[in-house]
Order: structure tokens, then sequence, then C-alpha cells
């Protein structure tokens, strides 16, 4: 039986090497480094070189796997592999660039690896606070090697949450403010990091209860949903299914709360919403 050590170690290995990068180029952007994708959605010569790194070292340790990442790939990093086979790493090497132009301190490498379809693997690295979130189908869930466990907060008007603003696709936001002042009358407080990989992390070792977003990508929330699972939390769409890496609205939860998280987003949102549209 395989228990994706190697596949850990190289993750976890190659998230640090990154993060140093990360961390090197930190507060010392010029004009030049960054520039702007898409509307509202940076990228910098950190994001590009952090993913380098990683895909090199997936690349040599794991040649027939095939690789999604945020930035663009070289078209002979995939060559010859198929994109419906079984083992598929998702990669987000920056999570949070907005807050790293700025000077914000949340941002993260994000590494998961699917197996047959199954999230399998899930590693978030911060490397301004130089912590290691880890996890492993059926082998639990760790920060920095310790085991990590999602809060048992089990009433609704104690809750902590996290969220994000749909800021690639502002024609969401009056639905989403709904979403948001269903949750405000209830809480105890609610928080927007600006990344989504820490937020899943968070939810994972009990700084957050629960977590929901939408028009998210599947680099977002690959790793976050092994780090949940594992951890004892749920992780669902906004109507419980699983089209959350397809569609990219999700919500995750220490599991207390969940159904009626879900149900409160499903009277908001209608099943018919197309999440994936950015413009």
């Amino acid at each position: 039986m395989n228990n994706f050590s190697a596949e850990l170690e190289t993750a976890a290995s190659s998230a640090r090497r990154a993060g140093a990068v990360i961390m090197d180029h930190y507060g010392r952007l010029g004009d030049t480094d960054v520039r702007e994708k898409a509307e509202n959605d940076m990228v910098t010569v950190v994001d590009t070189e952090s993913q380098k790194i990683i895909v090199t070292a997936l690349r040599e340790h794991f040649p027939d796997d095939y690789i999604v990442a945020e930035e663009n790939l070289p078209e002979d990093v995939n060559a010859g592999r198929d994109p419906h086979g079984s083992r598929r790493w998702i990669v987000d090497p920056l999570d949070g660039t907005t807050n790293y132009v700025h000077g914000y301190p949340a941002f993260a490498v994000s590494i998961a690896l699917e197996v047959d379809g199954i999230l399998t693997v899930g590693l978030t690295y911060a490397p301004r606070t130089n912590e290691l979130f880890h996890a492993v189908d059926g082998q639990g869930a760790f920060l920095d090697g310790k085991p990590i466990h999602v809060s048992s907060v089990d009433e609704s008007h104690l809750i902590f949450l996290g969220t994000g603003f749909p800021f690639r696709a502002r024609h969401f936001l009056d639905i989403y403010l709904k979403s948001f002042a269903h949750f405000f009358g209830h809480a105890r407080g609610i928080r927007r990091a600006g990344s989504a990989a820490l937020d899943f992390a968070w939810v994972a070792s009990g700084r957050l209860d629960g977590f929901w977003e939408m028009t998210l990508s599947p680099w977002d929330i690959a790793a976050g949903v092994v780090l949940v699972q594992e951890a004892g939390g749920r992780v669902s769409d906004f109507f419980g299914g699983d089209s959350f890496l397809n569609e990219g609205h999700v919500v995750a939860t220490n599991g207390y709360f969940h159904e009626w998280m879900v149900t409160e987003l499903s009277e908001v949102f209608p099943r018919d919403l197309d999440f994936t549209r950015r413009s």
C-alpha cells in the first residue's frame, strides 16, 4: 500500500525551496516584477519562479504524472501525458499574490495530488510564518509534524468564519453580499485573509470554524480539501455536493454546523448559477 511518503517529501521540500525564494523577494518587488494577467488578478516574477521550482521537482521524481498549475506551463511539461490519467498534481505557487505584492503577510504555497479522481495528498506552506500543513488521505492532518483537528464549536452564534470576495467576478458581488449578511447576523466574527489556501488550513487547525468562497480555481481548493477532511471536517459545494473543484464554490467547516451553512447558502444562491463565469 502506497503511503505517499515520497510524494509528500517531494511536495514539502519543493514548497520550502519555493518559499525561500518568495521570502527573498518579499518587500523588494519593483514595478517591472509585477503584471496584471487579468482584471484584479496579478502575477509576479516570484509566482513564476516558485512554480518552476515545484514543477521541476515533480517532473523529476514523478515523470509520468500530469501537472496542473496556476501560471502557464511550458508545453513540454505535460507532453505525451494524459490529462485524464490516474495521477494529477495541482499546484498554486503563490496563493495570495495581491497580499504578497502589498506586503500583507497572508500568502502560501499549495500543492495537491489527485489519484484516480480522489484528492489524496494536500500540502500548504506559509513561508511568512514558516508553517507547513500537510495531510494524506486516511492518515490524518498535521502542522509541522504535529496532529491537528478541526474545532469543536457547535453553536452558530459562536462560530468564527473565513470568507473571500469574488474579486475576479465582481458581477457576483451583490449575491455574495447576501450570503455575507446571512452569516454576519449569526457568527461571532468573519475574516477575509485573501488566501483560500490559508483559510482551509486554518479550518483544519481549528483557527477558523468554517469558510466559504465562490469563483475559486482548482489550485485554490485542492490541497485544502485534504487538510480539512483529514482533520475531521467537511467540505462541499454550496448545495452539499462535490462540484467544488470544477465550479469553484466551496464551504468547509468543522462539521458540526455544515448543514446549517449549506442551508443558508442554498437560500441565497440559485442552483443554476454559473459560478465559473468570470465576466
